[in-house]
């Protein structure tokens, strides 16, 4: 609602603000569902308050369908594909079978909705090299972002459509 610094008063940033936050908190809300993903904030021991940190949610993510020594992820599900999948899904339901791991496939493809930059892609690329060797990775998403966009899209006034040619 403000073409230029010019035009901008105390009550149009205080409005922006609110809003920003109102997102956060919608985006919080959403995810207070999920057992395993519901935060990006640690916030350390009542000790050593310094040791809070941040974990953005794709590093969580990718570290989750990494790691061998989880066997069930929790709010990551597996879609079976193929016969021999949909076997054990069905037998599942009678008898003690392993769901396969996420993890398991040696193609690992990742779909961002709302977008994704250039450091997160390097990020999951980095951490996939690292903790499972040999699986290919491919990052799709509806947006590359960029920092300006990136702001852009805070500032948006309909979140769920922002505008396509940013």
């Amino acid at each position: 609602g403000c073409d230029s610094s010019l035009n901008l008063t105390s009550q149009k940033a205080t409005d922006a603000v609110a809003g920003i936050f109102r997102s956060l908190r919608d985006i919080a809300r959403v995810r207070m569902h999920m057992k395993q993903f519901n935060s990006i904030h640690d916030p350390g021991s009542n000790t050593h308050q310094a040791s809070a940190s941040y974990k953005p949610l794709l590093k969580q993510v990718v570290e989750e369908i990494c790691n061998p020594d989880r066997p069930d992820p929790v709010d990551i599900e597996h879609v079976s594909s193929g016969l021999t999948d949909l076997l054990k899904t069905g037998f599942s339901m009678f008898m003690k079978v392993n769901r396969p791991h996420p993890g398991d496939h040696p193609l690992l493809i990742i779909f961002m909705v709302g977008g994704v930059s250039v450091s997160e892609v390097k990020m999951v690329k980095d951490l996939v090299a690292t903790r499972k060797p040999g699986t290919q990775v491919i990052v799709l998403s509806s947006v590359l972002l960029t920092p300006h966009s990136a702001v852009e899209l805070l500032f948006a006034p309909d979140r769920l459509q922002p505008d396509t040619d940013i």
